[in-house]
């Protein structure tokens, strides 16, 4: 049996239909339609691009959305102001303040000044805390799309030996707790591995689920994955190729050529958690909608 390619595509195609479904029915039964305020301060080029796909998606299943564009000299206290203003605004119900943000921008207080009850990003301190101690709360969307892409499938993490390559608050610690929680879907014995962990390879090849999201260009090779495994590629990362049109490709942290062949299943990067993240974040702003309106 070949390796089995976990294509984020076809997953996130399907989460956004049932999404389309469950937002009509809330618009018919209850007049309300789930919105999402997208924040963008400054003019960094891939921070645009993924505001359009954040728009563009939200457009495609019927969720109101609003682009706010900020100038990169925005002072915190606007930003601030300009979140105060959308946590109060009815019509929002999600709220995104995309990263990374200019240097004189302090997140962690932007992220804290967001109304946990519209965080669909996950990223507020109450947020993280619940999310630590198994309240049910908005999870970060790409640890949560990591989680649905094992569950589309059919992997279940539990007792398994899952290494987690990365520790950054955006993807690898938030999905080593979500993975250890006593809960469907989790129940995984979960090691964390970074930059500065020794004898790496020989951590991660004894992992039954690798989550590679540490940044760096094809830096998992064959030699640190298990014959067999099961292998989440977070990364993008972007690296000069002049065969190219744009003098320039993508490519995940996975040596995805060389890694395959060893996987029992392998997500490829691009198209793997990327197209789940977006698909997370629109699910999230229907669930705080559904939260905040008393319809769950």
């Amino acid at each position: 049996m070949g390796t089995h390619i976990i294509d984020g595509r076809i997953i996130s195609a399907d989460i956004k239909a049932g999404l389309e479904k469950e937002i009509r029915a809330i618009k018919e039964k209850h007049g309300i339609t789930p919105g999402l305020a997208v924040v963008l301060v400054g003019n960094d080029p891939a921070s645009e691009v993924y505001v359009k796909m954040k728009v563009r998606s939200c457009e495609q299943i019927g969720l109101y959305s609003r682009k706010i564009l900020m100038d990169d000299k925005a002072g915190q206290k606007e930003l601030l102001e300009k979140i105060d203003e959308l946590n109060q605004d009815p019509k929002i119900h999600g709220i995104l303040v995309q990263h990374p943000m200019p240097s004189h921008i302090d997140e962690n207080k932007i992220f804290s000044r967001i109304d946990p009850a519209k965080d669909v990003d996950g990223f507020n301190p109450i947020s993280a805390g619940q999310l630590m101690i198994g309240i049910e709360g908005l999870k970060p969307c790409t640890p949560y799309g990591v989680l649905k892409m094992l569950e589309a499938t059919g992997i279940d993490p539990a007792g398994q030996h899952v290494v987690v390559l990365g520790r950054s608050n955006i993807v690898g610690k938030p999905v080593a707790m979500m993975l250890l929680q006593k809960a469907a879907g989790a129940d995984a014995t979960v090691t964390i591995c970074h930059s500065r962990t020794r004898n790496l390879a020989e951590i991660t090849s004894r992992a039954d689920i690798l989550i590679a999201a540490i940044g760096r260009p094809e830096f998992v090779g064959p030699e640190m994955v298990k014959k067999g495994a099961v292998v989440i590629d977070v990364g993008t990362n972007r690296v000069d190729d002049p065969s190219s049109e744009k003098g320039y490709k993508l490519v995940g942290d996975v040596d995805f050529e060389a890694v395959s062949p060893k996987c029992k299943a392998i997500s490829p990067s691009p198209g793997g958690v990327g197209p789940m993240t977006i698909a997370m974040l629109l699910h999230n702003t229907v669930t705080a909608c559904k939260r905040i309106h008393g319809l769950e």
